[in-house]
């Protein structure tokens, strides 16, 4: 898989004030991005569980632990897929 990086700049004291480390900030930021495309449906679930670092199994577990849902699916969505099987 081919990676690309990108670069946020930071005031020096946000890591001692939030008081984690710059991969722990790192691995937060990206989890939260992926969930932000995912909420306003940027990307899949499969592809926003690769920005967050995370398999499918643990991003949906964050999405769950957030009460957010794991399909996309409209209620129109579903009652046209009902009328399909009659």
């Amino acid at each position: 898989m081919n990676v690309q990086t990108i670069s946020i700049d930071f005031p020096n004291d946000i890591l001692l004030a939030l008081n984690e480390s710059e991969k722990d900030l790192k691995d937060r930021i990206k989890i939260i991005l992926a969930i932000q495309l995912y909420k306003s449906k940027k990307l899949t679930i499969g592809k926003s569980s690769q920005i967050a670092g995370l398999s499918r199994f643990q991003f949906e577990e964050v999405l769950s632990k957030n009460n957010i849902s794991i399909s996309n699916l409209t209620k129109k969505d579903i009652l046209s897929d009902m009328d399909k099987l009659k």
